[in-house]
């Protein structure tokens, strides 16, 4: 029997013309953490866009080319990137296989991505995947209704607020912003 792998949680904060996404860095097997620091965030498309992930690292970063690629197809429009990617995702039998959840941003607007076909962008420009995700999103969304903070800030303690309920979830925060 294989140990089901828990890794993530990934929050990205859209305020105020600029958008934050963070991820914590455990990554879990079975009832053991195998590692503190991954790196599920990061830039991508020069700079242009957000990218994190949920699930297998491999698929994820394999459906982060893709998508780097489909924003240089579409320059300025992360969003039709982001319905490309999900269209070929769903509809090639190699990719539907790949277990994983992005979660995309820019200055307009963050997305969350399936390979179900879903491009799901949240009313509040909050959205937060990964075992820890409803926890981040939770206190995100309390901290950005009730606190003048930046998207940053909302970001980081967020995190911080889930790796102290989730136990997939450490407080070894990544932290991407674009302005």
């Amino acid at each position: 029997m294989n140990p089901r792998l828990r890794a993530t949680t990934v929050v990205a904060v859209l305020r105020d013309g600029a958008i934050a996404m963070a991820s914590d860095g455990q990554v879990t097997v079975g009832e053991v953490v195998m590692k503190h620091g991954a790196q599920k965030v990061r830039r991508v498309a020069k700079d242009r866009a957000l990218v994190g992930f949920a699930g297998g690292a491999a698929d994820a970063l394999a459906l982060s080319e893709r998508l780097e690629a489909k924003i240089e197809a579409h320059p300025g429009n992360v969003r039709r990137a982001c319905v490309e990617l999900a269209r070929e995702w769903r509809a090639d039998r190699v990719l539907r296989r790949l277990e994983a959840l992005l979660l995309v941003g820019d200055a307009d607007s963050v997305l969350v991505v399936s390979g179900n076909g879903d491009v799901i962008e949240p009313d509040d420009g909050i959205a937060a995947i990964g075992s820890g995700g409803p926890y981040a999103l939770a206190a995100a969304r309390a901290l950005a209704q009730h606190s003048k903070l930046s998207a940053d800030e909302i970001a980081r303690e967020a995190l911080r607020i889930a790796a102290g309920i989730c136990i997939y979830t450490n407080d070894e925060i990544s932290l991407v912003t674009l302005p």
